[in-house]
């Protein structure tokens, strides 16, 4: 018999046993017939010679068959490095099909619950509604009356949850920064970092489409549920993010910071214990504290972005935002900046991440299928994973395609360029150079300040008098910014004439100290600040220049110091000719350093105040009379609740800090339902008014100290 005869019959036998499996698999896939399975099959039945060799032999493994359209093309170096290749960045078009591949909407979706989740714990923290009746009652009328503020803030809360849970999402996007700008520009003395960043991040957001990965709106709407985005939502994101860690650590490169000068009390904190196992404190406040912080800043944009990296960055950005969190009053910054961090990852991680919990948790959890459907971004030959998923047909370049690209080009050059700007906007610039809040110089410098003292002057009468530093207001901001210094003066110059001083003239004479350097005037005493000329963009002609030729005095300082006991307080003030510590003015003669011992100070309190040191009566501070006392009692308290709440255990900590959260959201929700309440139906009685104000007022049993308390002295170093 020949090779192949049909006649053998252990070749019929195996004809029939092939005839059987197919009758069977076609009944279970119910096929019409078998031309249903032999036609396909027949299309692509490939050459005898492509299945066997040259002598015969059958190819076991492999195919020879060139790669056809829809097969992976190897990727270069370049591209597995990048994850793009070097041709897109060739063309206009070619980087317009770039930035509008498509991409999982994943990840995307996942930040935008998060930072919707993040904003809407913020709204009532550190935007301020819970007590916003508060920060309204310096003086100064409000731009809309109180309860008409609080309908801004419910407005931007309800775009913050609808971005959360991406429902209307493009309203929502649009109530929430809309109103959460309209607050920011309201106030500057409440301008830092991470609240500019917020903003950036909601504006964004709602250009972006959010709303295509676990959302309600997938719900409404199943032809954008699971629906790829252009890759320029993710360029935008992680750019931003790139540049928060990468300028911030451009601008550590400031001398003061790389010598340890701006942020030296943090070597002593609780978090940097296990550090001084093996170095001592002057070693961890310059290797851990300074010179950490500005490698971490300088690398993280990079560690994130390449793959190689990329888990070390997580976990050292995580630690980072972890120590940040329990060193700094910064609200909802530390969280925000770690729910960023995976947005650097393969844009499916939530479909791997959620897959692997139980079955019956798939009708709450995000979808994890690993195919999104196709919509309109360009497809691109690229074949970085999840990056890049297959779509039927490419499409053609669009009117929208080019315009997301633009703007994505714009707003990176636009980002880069605003923290160096400060040659434009030369009025805002002080002793450090920018608008600030949004130069990402964060912790590079802090100050103290020795004293402030604002005299007012009758225009008509000449009569001199003094103002309690902060009347009218309840910012700290105004004593370090010109701008600030101008509008509180014109303020004062407002306000003074109802207290029967005509023409006032204010004067500031403020001393402040930045990054340990000498204590020193900022502006001159001797210019009244309500007829001082000011503009944004030329410089500030009552500014004093900062004594930086002393900087390097502060070496001998910390000798000093360290020659002293601890009971000791010592100041180190530097003033300029013609000027006075004092409060006079000086000769010639006195231009050389000298020193002013003040014995009082080291010597035993008086008499009458010693008893207080040991007094444990709290209705002493009420019962006193003497102003002094008062203030020393106050002191006295206020040191005793700090030393008890250093000492607490973690269990009484966490129990505190839930209790305090508690009643602040409390107190915010209450206080909305009353105005939105006035508001709908008029305003109540005085006394039932009275009454739920009381009642919203209401703190835990064990809280100790003023309402307001945290509002005018909590605000510490956490200022980004």
């Amino acid at each position: 018999m020949g090779q192949g005869d049909l006649s053998d019959p252990l070749s019929t036998s195996k004809i029939r046993f092939i005839l059987n499996i197919f009758e069977a698999w076609r009944r279970e896939t119910r096929l019409q017939s078998y031309k249903d399975l032999i036609v396909p099959c027949l299309c692509s039945i490939k050459p005898l010679g492509s299945l066997v060799s040259s002598d015969g032999e059958e190819q076991t493994a492999k195919e020879d068959a060139a790669p056809t359209k829809d097969t992976p093309q190897t990727k270069g170096k370049f591209e597995k490095i990048f994850g793009f290749r070097r041709e897109d960045l060739t063309s206009w078009d070619s980087l317009v099909t770039l930035l509008n591949r498509p991409s999982d909407p994943a990840s995307l979706g996942i930040f935008r619950c998060l930072f919707g989740l993040l904003m809407v714990i913020d709204i009532t923290q550190e935007r301020g509604l819970s007590h916003l009746d508060y920060k309204f009652m310096d003086g100064a009328p409000p731009p809309l009356p109180l309860d008409w503020m609080y309908l801004v803030y419910v407005v931007m809360f309800f775009g913050a949850l609808g971005i959360m849970l991406g429902c209307f999402y493009r309203l929502s996007g649009l109530m929430f920064i809309s109103s959460y700008w309209y607050i920011f520009f309201l106030d500057k003395t409440a301008w830092n970092n991470h609240s500019y960043l917020y903003g950036l991040i909601g504006f964004q957001l709602t250009l972006m489409e959010g709303n295509r990965y676990w959302s309600i709106d997938g719900l409404r709407r199943p032809s954008i549920r699971n629906a790829q985005v252009p890759l320029w939502n993710y360029t935008i994101l992680r750019t931003q993010i790139f540049i928060v860690y990468f300028l911030a650590g451009i601008k550590k490169l400031d001398a003061d910071w790389v010598e340890g000068y701006s942020m030296s009390y943090l070597a002593h904190h609780w978090l940097f214990d296990p550090f001084k196992v093996i170095l001592p404190v002057e070693l961890i406040n310059l290797l851990v504290v300074h010179g950490g912080g500005l490698i971490l800043d300088l690398s993280a944009g990079y560690l994130l972005f390449f793959d190689a990296t990329r888990p070390y960055g997580i976990f050292f950005v995580s630690y980072f935002h972890c120590m940040n969190s329990q060193l700094f009053s910064i609200g909802m910054f530390s969280y925000t900046m770690l729910a960023t961090s995976p947005i650097f990852c393969y844009p499916d991680w939530p479909r791997r991440f959620f897959a692997r919990f139980p079955a019956f948790l798939s009708a709450v959890l995000p979808i994890t299928s690993t195919d999104p459907q196709p919509s309109t971004p360009i497809q691109s030959t690229s074949t970085e994973r999840q990056e890049t998923p297959t779509v039927p047909k490419a499409s053609k370049i669009r009117l929208k395609h080019k315009l997301g690209a633009i703007f994505t080009i714009l707003y990176i050059m636009e980002q880069f360029f605003l923290p160096y700007s400060h040659f434009i906007t030369q009025g805002y610039n002080n002793w450090t150079n920018g608008l600030y809040g949004y130069s990402w110089d964060m912790m590079v410098h802090s100050r103290s300040h020795q004293h402030v003292k604002i005299t007012y002057k009758d225009g008509k009468t000449g009569e001199i008098g003094y103002l309690n530093p902060g009347v009218f207001t309840q910012s700290r901001r105004w004593k370090d910014h010109g701008d600030m210094l101008k509008q509180y003066g014109t303020c004062l110059n407002e306000f003074l004439p109802r207290y029967n001083i005509s023409e006032p003239e204010i004067y500031f004479d403020i001393w402040v100290s930045i990054n340990e350097r000498f204590q020193q005037r900022i502006f001159d005493p001797r210019v009244d600040v309500v007829k001082a000329d000011w503009s944004p963009f030329r410089p500030n002609t009552w500014l004093m220049p900062l004594l930086v030729d002393l900087s390097p005095w502060r070496t001998k300082f910390q000798e000093i110091e360290g020659s002293l006991d601890n009971q000791t307080d010592i100041v180190f003030i530097a003033d300029f000719p013609g000027q006075s510590e004092r409060g006079g003015s000086r000769g010639e003669e006195e231009l050389h350093p000298h020193t002013w011992r003040a014995d009082k100070e080291t010597e035993p309190l008086p008499p009458e105040l010693q008893p207080l040191i040991t007094a444990d009566d709290e209705g002493s501070e009420v019962n006193a009379t003497d102003p002094i006392v008062q203030l020393f009692l106050k002191r006295q308290r206020r040191m005793k609740e700090v030393k008890k709440r250093r000492e607490a255990g973690a269990v009484e900590r966490l129990q505190r800090f839930a209790v305090k959260k508690y009643y602040t959201i409390r107190r915010g929700l209450l206080m909305t339902a009353i105005a939105l309440r006035n508001l709908a139906v008029g305003l109540p009685p005085l006394e039932q008014l009275t009454r739920e104000v009381a009642f919203a007022n209401m703190k835990a049993p064990q809280a100790e100290g003023n309402q307001d308390d945290p509002l005018k002295d909590e605000v510490g170093h956490g200022e980004l």
